[in-house]
């Protein structure tokens, strides 16, 4: 019994051994096939990251350890019709901020504001408005910044992670403030610019023209982009540069301006605190010599940005220096437009050479005595007198027999009215009053005797200096109006002209030279005549015809008995002078506009015969010159 029962207990066994030998094989190909699994996971992860997406995480991992940079293009320089450099540039060199090099911004900007003297705030603004932009562009925190400034972050980087210096050409202006509203100014490009810009061509943080021909002609001067390939390592920092593409500078824009002219104009005009704008054109051609308005903008103040200080300060100035008072500014015309009235009443035949005059010191129309600015008379006058002692009882008198619409004819015929297309953004067209104007815009009849306050140039007429200018350059030339034009030629890099200057013919006078020689006679007595009011610009020597102007701003009771001196300054008269020479065969014609000069031959006669006389010696030189070498 014993024997068998110990069989039983052995076949016992080796059932309970047959059960856990099954059991550790059911748990071994569990394991084996979670092991299999993960490998096959594994496999299929090596796959997907180097075969499938190889090529992308390829480029992923050169970005990482590539860092493409763009270079900005020198923009073109700016010359003057003679090649003087009037703009071009010089290395400036700005702190940046690459975000996705720096793992606490907020500690970097406290110390990196302490180490070139900006508030944090600037910084955080900066920031805040190139959020939507990826964190490897870099962001401009402090342009410009000095040598010692330089010098310390270099030799710091360590402790500035994400701070990396920026090497941009940056404008230098050789002339100082000089033409600055004509030539205009750069700054950061906005986030409206942007959204309408090409996305190829411009990033957050460029810099583009704001302003004058920086801004007009930003495609010709901006130049195209460079691209820098370095190799970086885990903290950011260039370790080789690999290669680069050398950007191509932007193209050169010769004027049409004379620098020396230009600069004693402005010279003139600021030696003697006069707010205003000088133009000065060739009559033949429409090209500008000058184009100035005072006072100016410091072009300085606007290298990599202006502060918001300064700018009020620029906003708030009752000089208005932003202004670019030759083309935007529009004034009354005074006696300069006595031109106007005069070819007016010699065309519709109220007057001719022999037509003579008689003022006492005024004209009584209607209930109403108008006053001749001289009060006790001119006398008997005729044209060439009328214009050379610039009686308004004369001119009443004509514009009362044409009428407010055939001045307004003429005065068109001259450009008066509308814009004269120099490429300049924001010109005005002035304004040439009508019957038909009147009515419409207030609903009421032309009064006869607002023709009379027309036809001197005061009223409702509005122009600007550089229509002025065109009047007197169609009257010098016969009658030819030409298109003020700023621009002499555009030239590549290579030196190749890829644009160049023509003079473009806008309108024409079909009047009889006869009449207009008879106007250029009664202004050369302006400046030569024993009684012309602009005898004070006369030049030994050169032949000049001129034409004063003083624009009544108020008519002010309470100022009529002070001397011109005690009259508030925003109160007191503008003063023009606009001439043209040699008048046996006009070159240039001469506009100066000074706000609240009082008399234009005193305010703005010497500033006329200041650039009458550099021109006269800049000729004087180009004939020795030429006698030199045996021409």
């Amino acid at each position: 019994m014993d024997k068998w029962k110990r069989f039983k207990e052995v076949g016992q066994v080796n059932e309970y051994d047959d059960e856990a030998l099954d059991a550790q094989k059911k748990r071994l190909l569990v394991v084996s096939g979670v092991l299999l699994g993960f490998v096959g996971l594994i496999l299929f992860r090596f796959w997907f990251l180097q075969i499938h997406k190889g090529v992308e995480y390829s480029k992923r991992a050169d970005t990482n350890r590539v860092r493409i940079q763009e270079v900005v293009a020198p923009r073109g320089n700016i010359l003057d019709r003679k090649g003087r450099e009037l703009v071009t540039n010089r290395p400036s060199f700005n702190v940046v901020l690459v975000r996705e090099d720096s793992n606490d911004i907020d500690e970097l900007l406290k110390k990196l504001s302490r180490v070139v003297d900006e508030d944090i705030s600037v910084f955080w603004k900066r920031i805040r408005e190139a959020e939507n932009r990826p964190r490897y562009i870099p962001i401009r925190l402090k342009e410009d910044v000095d040598w010692e400034t330089l010098a310390y972050l270099e030799n710091h980087n360590h402790e500035f992670p994400g701070i990396r210096i920026e090497a941009l050409p940056s404008r230098v202006y050789h002339y100082g403030d000089m033409a600055a509203h004509t030539i205009g100014y750069l700054g950061e490009i906005s986030r409206r610019e942007l959204e309408k810009q090409d996305a190829s061509v411009y990033r957050g943080g460029d810099l583009v023209g704001k302003m004058g021909l920086e801004s007009l002609r930003e495609s010709d001067l901006r130049g195209e982009k460079g691209l820098k390939f370095s190799e970086v390592n885990a903290r950011g920092f260039e370790q080789q540069l690999l290669k680069s593409i050398e950007p191509l500078p932007g193209n050169e824009i010769h004027l049409t301006l004379d620098s020396e002219l230009q600069r004693v104009a402005e010279g003139v005009m600021m030696d003697s605190d006069k707010a205003g704008a000088v133009v000065v054109m060739e009559v033949k051609t429409g090209r500008l010599l000058v184009l100035a308005s005072t006072p100016p903008l410091h072009l300085e103040d606007f290298v990599g940005g202006i502060s918001h200080a300064k700018w009020q300060a620029l906003l708030d100035n009752p000089r208005h220096p932003f202004m670019h008072k030759a083309i935007q500014g529009q004034y009354p015309p005074a006696s300069t437009y006595k031109m106007v009235t005069a070819l007016a009443g010699l065309a519709a035949g109220v007057i001719d050479e022999e037509t003579v005059i008689y003022c006492p010191g005024y004209y009584v129309f209607g209930n109403r005595r108008y006053r001749c600015w001289k009060h006790s008379g001119h006398g008997a006058v005729d044209l060439k007198g009328a214009l050379a002692q610039s009686c308004d009882v004369y001119f009443y008198q004509v514009g009362q027999r044409v009428g407010v619409d055939v001045l307004a004819e003429y005065a068109r015929k001259f450009g008066l009215g509308e814009r004269t297309g120099v490429e300049m953004e924001h010109e005005k067209a002035g304004l040439v009053p009508t019957k038909k104007w009147k009515k419409e815009r207030d609903g009421v009849r032309w009064q006869d005797g607002e023709t009379l306050s027309v036809a001197i140039g005061q009223s409702f007429n509005l122009v600007t200096p550089l229509q002025i200018c065109q009047l007197t350059a169609t009257l010098a030339n016969g009658g030819k109006r030409y298109l003020p034009q700023l621009v002499e030629r555009v030239v590549d890099p290579d030196g190749q002209v890829l644009s160049e200057f023509e003079p473009v013919l806008v309108g024409e006078l079909n009047e009889k030279e006869s009449h207009m020689e008879l106007i250029r006679q009664g202004l050369i007595e302006v400046v030569h005549g024993q009684h012309g009011t602009g005898r004070i610009a006369r030049i030994e020597g050169l032949t000049m015809a001129g034409k004063t102007g003083t624009a009544q701003v108020v008519r002010v009771a309470q100022y009529k008995d002070l001397k011109e001196e005690d009259i508030p300054y925003k109160y007191r008269d503008h003063a023009w002078f606009t001439a043209y020479a040699p008048a046996e065969d006009p070159e240039i014609a001469v506009t100066v506009l000074v706000e609240h000069g009082l008399h234009g031959s005193s305010g703005a006669g010497p500033v006329a015969k200041a650039i009458l006389e550099q021109y006269v010696s800049e000729r004087l030189q180009l004939a020795v010159q030429d006698d030199g070498r045996g021409n």
